[in-house]
């Protein structure tokens, strides 16, 4: 089956989930010409549909619930219930059950199509599986103001980006959410905030997978400051849309933000087929853009390994099974399947972009 019948499949599901937003669909389709990696990000329904096609020696290994859409982007910050500024994968919005080794094929694929990678694809797949390796058998979160303080270089702030966050922040178009909605997030705003001061907004979601999913803020100036609130879409994961239609109505997404491994965000929450979160210039997802490669370095892929492991460490299958099955695979069984499946999401591109 072609990319673009999968896609006009998928998009016309997708419609039944939510009220897309077609303005962000067409630009969606116009981001996703721009680079393979971009159109990886932006189409996580046909990685679905397709890996097991692509890569079937992937299929026997042990099922659990996993990130799904995972890249190079799907990692940033947050603060957790002690204020501690913590650094992981921070999007589940594709979570479901799965062979647990598509998630590190995936972002060692995403490794491979970033635009002038700074790392060869045999070492980067090497350091993601040691990364691994180490966090199934330690798994934890990254705290970036105590074990892993070489991590703030990468997820904290660069000079100048706090002040551009809150200059797009006055820039966002007032819009009016559905009742329940703009309720909801008026409510998750802290206690005392001068209501006369509350802007309801409508976001355009910058990544690509989510872009056409509704996705609200309220913004309100609360003890000397603005203070952010957003609202996303939560559709059923597109793994259940490709592999077990009978599964569209569950999300899997506040199990994994909040599992056994993980210091989760206090403001992370699901409900009216939402998620909520708060965003803040240290609580964002990180996004590397035009220079992902170069900013690849082998101890950042190697803790973005070790975060993967502590989530799936958490999981339904026994830590020891999965050390099990990642001994019995063959040397170099990541990278190899890593280009399979690059090459073929080039393919799609090439038919996307032509």
């Amino acid at each position: 089956m072609s990319f673009r019948k999968d896609n006009k499949d998928y998009e016309a599901w997708l419609a039944k989930q939510c009220d897309v937003v077609k303005k962000d669909i067409a630009y969606k389709h116009h981001r996703m010409k721009k680079s393979a990696f971009i159109f990886l990000r932006a189409t996580y329904f046909r990685w679905a549909r397709k890996i097991g096609d692509w890569c079937p020696q992937l299929m026997d290994a042990p099922q659990l619930l996993s990130i799904g859409d995972l890249h190079l982007e799907n990692f940033g910050t947050w603060r957790d219930a002690d204020g501690r500024l913590v650094w992981g994968v921070n999007d589940f919005d594709e979570a479901a059950v799965m062979p647990y080794v598509l998630d590190l094929v995936r972002l060692v694929t995403s490794i491979q199509l970033a635009p002038h990678p700074a790392v060869d694809p045999r070492h980067a797949a090497s350091a993601v599986l040691k990364g691994y390796r180490e966090g199934l058998e330690n798994p934890q979160p990254a705290l970036l103001f105590e074990g892993e303080t070489w991590l703030r270089s990468y997820a904290e702030p660069a000079e100048g980006k706090p002040e551009k966050f809150w200059k797009d922040v006055e820039d966002y178009k007032e819009y009016a959410p559905p009742p329940r909605i703009a309720k909801a997030l008026i409510k998750s705003l802290p206690h005392g905030t001068d209501k006369k001061t509350i802007r309801l907004c409508r976001l355009l979601y910058k990544g690509g997978g989510s872009l056409g999913r509704p996705r609200y803020a309220a913004i309100g100036y609360w003890r000397g400051g603005q203070v952010l609130r957003e609202a996303k879409a939560l559709v059923p994961s597109a793994w259940n849309w490709a592999n077990d239609p009978r599964k569209y109505r569950k999300s899997n997404f506040l199990e994994l933000a909040n599992s056994r491994y993980r210091a989760p965000d206090p403001f992370l929450d699901a409900r009216h087929q939402f998620v909520f979160r708060r965003i803040a210039a240290d609580s964002q997802k990180i996004e590397l853009g035009a220079d992902a490669g170069k900013k690849m370095h082998l101890n950042l892929l190697q803790a973005m390994g070790f975060d993967v492991a502590s989530v799936h460490a958490a999981g339904s299958v026994p830590i020891k099974a999965l050390q099990a099955d990642l001994g019995k695979r063959p040397r170099g069984w990541l990278n190899d399947a890593a280009e399979v499946a690059a090459d073929r999401v080039k393919r799609d591109y090439r038919e996307w972009r032509n």
